[in-house]
């Protein structure tokens, strides 16, 4: 296995650490959140390095091209579901639920589509506009998971800056769907096929 590849699975190994440390609120609220962010900004750069790693010194895999996204998807669903729950009481700058199921109905469907893809033969490389969403939503998270402890000191901008990351987040999505959706319309009418 090489190391693009261990890098993503110690990325999907961070995922439940993550959700014990954000969801248990151990050893509590503030520092938990302080944990749950390092967590998350680790796992998100782990991200970026093992893509880097993997196109620089061409170790690129089938395992890769598969448990990355995988893991990618895994990371921002799971955090979105734990915002429904732990951030859906802040006011003005709760996160609604709706927002998680627009984010993660997009990551389903163009997963599905791959998946449908692959089994043609057909690889479907992601977008300008799916990265640049990936970039935002990501932003969005590192927010959301320590805007608690902004609040608590007064600092209302943060809350601004979640809200104006959320409603971008939320619709580079859609937009990227729409996007992916026209650029592979010839692929997507193979596979349906």
């Amino acid at each position: 296995m090489n190391a693009p590849n261990k890098i993503t699975l110690f990325r999907i190994f961070l995922i439940p650490v993550f959700i014990v440390f954000f969801l248990c609120r151990i050893p509590n609220e503030t520092a938990s959140d302080i944990i749950a962010l390092v967590i998350f900004a680790i796992a998100s750069l782990s991200d970026f390095l093992d893509g880097y790693l993997a196109r620089k010194h061409n170790m690129v895999t089938d395992f890769g091209k598969l448990m990355d996204p995988l893991a990618d998807k895994l990371l921002v669903c799971i955090t979105l579901v734990c915002f429904v729950k732990l951030r859906g009481d802040l006011g003005v700058y709760s996160f609604p639920t709706w927002c998680a199921i627009i984010i993660m109905s997009r990551e389903f469907i163009i997963s599905g589509i791959r998946q449908l893809a692959a089994d043609k033969g057909i690889i479907i490389a992601a977008g300008i506009w799916g990265k640049i969403k990936t970039v935002v939503q990501l932003l969005m998270c590192l927010d959301y998971i320590i805007l608690p402890v902004f609040l608590d000191n007064g600092m209302e901008w943060f809350g601004v800056a979640g809200l104006v990351l959320m409603y971008l987040a939320t619709a580079l999505t859609i937009l990227s769907l729409f996007d992916y959706l026209v650029k592979n319309w010839k692929a997507l009418k193979i596979t349906c096929k």
